[in-house]
């Protein structure tokens, strides 16, 4: 019996033969597990290229912001200068008299609140204004004078600042009371007082 002939395998096709009887060499199939292996060195390759660049920005932003931090300040600083030499020469000034004194004084005064002003600096006097508790600290109540509604704010205490429209400090003050509440709040056990019957 004769064994069937097995089917031709990729690769193993014999050779056609030329008129001369050579046989002519098939052209070659590109490998494809070399070109897979080629295309993954390259990925590999541009992506440990690409986190070296990430890695080199990164250390670059973090020294640009060290950088940033450190010397914010430095055009307040350099502006702030002139109010220290004033205040410095005040200070060394053994001859002058109490108005000179005064009066330096109240230069470098103006001269050191224009430079906070100047940089963003303003100050919250909020008095006749109704209490806003974002920038304003309630230190109390008093009653309401003649003419001022309860809930407005009848004394500063302190003032407060803003950075442009950042509270920096709340100003402390005292709020108008409704006479019965400024009444109870005079006659409360708390404050020393003796309770209304």
């Amino acid at each position: 019996m004769e064994t069937p002939a097995s089917p031709p395998v990729a690769g193993n096709e014999p050779a056609e033969q030329n008129g001369n009887g050579t046989a002519d060499a098939a052209p070659a199939e590109p490998d494809p597990v070399a070109a897979l292996n080629a295309e993954l060195a390259a990925a590999k390759d541009e992506v440990l290229r690409l986190r070296a660049e990430l890695d080199n920005q990164h250390k670059r932003l973090v020294r640009e912001i060290d950088k940033m931090r450190r010397y914010a300040q430095d055009r307040l600083i350099a502006d702030l200068l002139p109010a220290l030499d004033s205040l410095e020469r005040g200070l060394g000034n053994d001859q002058a008299s109490p108005e000179q004194l005064r009066e330096g004084v109240e230069l470098s005064h103006r001269l050191f609140s224009k430079t906070l002003a100047d940089h963003g600096l303003s100050a919250i006097d909020p008095r006749g204004e109704r209490f806003d508790p974002e920038a304003h600290e309630a230190m109390g109540m008093k009653p309401a004078a003649g003419g001022i509604e309860p809930g407005a704010v009848i004394e500063v205490l302190q003032p407060g600042y803003r950075l442009h429209e950042r509270v920096l400090r709340p100003a402390l003050v005292m709020v108008a009371a409704e006479a019965a509440e400024a009444a109870a709040a005079e006659a409360s056990p708390e404050d020393g007082g003796t309770p209304a019957d």
